[in-house]
C-alpha cells in the first residue's frame, strides 16, 4: 500500500510525526483515493478529469473525508485563517449585456433598484466601515460593458484614497478593461481585478450573447500582463455539466487566479435564465469546493455568492476547502451579516484574517 498506512479497528490511517495529524484516510472496502487527492494536490500535480469528476459524482465517497483531504490542502496553505470580503455594489443597472443569469442584464426584468454610482465620499466611508469590521478585501463593482478612460481615471484615484486610509485589500470588477487601464489601475495600488468566466467556453452562449467567453479572458490576460493579480470564478448550477465545472477549475489554474470565488446561482424573479437550479444540494456545493481546492491548492477559494441559499444548516463545512467568505451580501442579494459571519467562523474553530496578520 503506497505511503505510510496503517490499520487499526478496521479503518486505515495514516501516520504523521504528531498524533493530532493521524487523520482518517479511507474506511474499510474503500481505496487510499483521499490520500492521493491531497498528497498529489500538495505536491502540486493535475488531477485527471476522471478523478475531478469522480469527486463530483461518486456517491461511494465520504463527504467528510472528502473534506478532511481537501482540509489539509487548505491548512497547509493557509492554516485554520478566513479572509471575509465585502462587495460594494458602486454601480447598479442599466447594463447593456444579456447575461442570462443577472438581475442586472438588459432583459431581465427583475425589481431592482438602479444607479449609476454612488458618490465618492460614500464609497470611501464604506471602505472605511469594511476596514474597522475587520475585512480582508473591500470590492467595487461596477455594472456595465466596461468602464472608459474617465472611469478608470476616477476609479484608481479612489483606490488610492482608500489605501491611504485603510489596512485593507481592494479589489476591482468593472467589466472589460485593456492593458492601459490595468496600468492605470495598478500603478494607483489596485490589487486584484475581478472579471469572472462564469462558465466553461463550450457553455457559455447557453448563458450570454453580447460577449463571448474569449472577451472574458482577454481582461483577465490584460490585468495578469500589468501585474495585477487576477480573481475569477465561476457561478454553478446554471445548466453546465459536470466536465464543464472541471475545465473551468483547470483553466483557473493556468491563469493562475489567486481569488476564486465559487458561486451557488440564485435565481432573482425576472432573470432570463429562470429558477433552474435544482441540483444544488448542500453536499454538491461542497464537493465542489473540495474540486476546487484540490485543482488550485494554493489560491483563495472563496464560498461565494448562494452559499447562504444552497449550503444550509452545513455552511460551517464549507469553511474546510474554502478560506475565505462574502459578508453582507452579493449585490443584489441579501447575506449573513459581518456579525454572523464572524461568529460562524469562531464557532467552527477558525479565525478571521486581516491584512496586517498575513503581511
Amino acid at each position: 500500500m503506497a505511503g505510510n498506512w496503517c490499520r487499526v479497528q478496521g479503518i486505515a490511517l495514516r501516520q504523521g510525526t504528531n498524533t493530532k495529524n493521524i487523520w482518517v484516510a479511507m474506511v474499510d472496502g474503500e481505496d487510499a483515493f483521499y490520500g492521493r487527492l491531497t498528497d498529489r494536490s500538495l505536491a502540486g500535480e493535475l488531477l485527471t478529469t476522471e478523478e475531478g469528476l469522480r469527486i463530483l459524482q461518486d456517491e461511494k465517497l465520504e463527504l467528510l473525508l472528502l473534506l478532511q483531504a481537501a482540509y489539509r490542502v487548505r491548512a497547509h496553505h493557509f492554516g485554520r485563517r478566513v479572509r471575509v470580503q465585502v462587495l460594494n455594489n458602486v454601480q447598479n443597472g442599466y447594463c447593456p449585456e444579456d447575461c442570462h443569469y443577472c438581475a442586472q442584464s438588459v432583459q431581465s426584468e427583475a425589481a431592482i433598484t438602479r444607479y449609476r454610482i454612488k458618490g465618492e465620499e460614500e464609497i470611501l466611508a464604506e471602505a472605511e466601515r469594511a476596514w474597522q469590521a475587520g475585512m480582508y478585501r473591500y470590492c467595487m463593482v461596477l455594472s456595465g460593458r466596461g468602464p472608459n478612460a474617465g472611469r478608470v481615471e476616477q476609479m484608481a484615484d479612489l483606490v488610492r484614497r482608500i489605501k491611504s486610509r485603510c489596512s485593507i485589500e481592494v479589489c476591482l470588477s468593472a467589466g472589460f478593461i485593456d492593458r492601459k487601464m490595468a496600468a492605470v489601475l495598478k500603478e494607483a495600488g489596485l490589487d486584484r481585478y475581478n472579471h469572472n468566466l462564469n462558465t466553461a467556453e463550450g457553455h457559455y452562449g447557453a448563458i450570454c450573447r453580447t460577449h463571448t467567453y474569449q472577451d472574458r479572458l482577454a481582461t483577465l490576460q490584460a490585468a495578469r500582463a500589468e501585474g495585477l493579480q487576477v480573481c475569477s470564478g465561476l457561478i454553478v448550477g446554471m445548466g453546465e455539466s459536470d466536465a464543464d465545472i472541471v475545465t473551468v477549475a483547470n483553466h483557473l489554474r493556468t491563469l493562475q487566479a489567486r481569488s476564486i470565488p465559487v458561486n451557488f446561482y440564485m435565481y432573482i424573479p425576472g432573470s432570463p435564465l429562470g429558477d433552474v437550479a435544482h441540483g444544488l444540494t448542500p453536499e454538491r456545493c461542497l464537493r465542489i469546493l473540495c474540486l476546487f481546492r484540490f485543482l488550485n491548492p494554493d489560491a483563495e477559494i472563496r464560498a461565494a455568492g448562494g452559499r447562504e441559499l444552497h449550503l444550509r444548516s452545513l455552511a460551517a463545512l464549507a469553511l474546510y476547502p474554502a478560506n475565505g467568505l462574502f459578508s453582507a451580501g452579493y449585490l443584489n442579494v441579501a447575506g449573513q451579516s459581518t456579525a454572523e459571519v464572524q461568529q460562524m467562523i469562531q464557532d467552527a474553530g477558525f479565525e478571521v484574517e486581516t491584512v496586517e496578520e498575513a503581511e
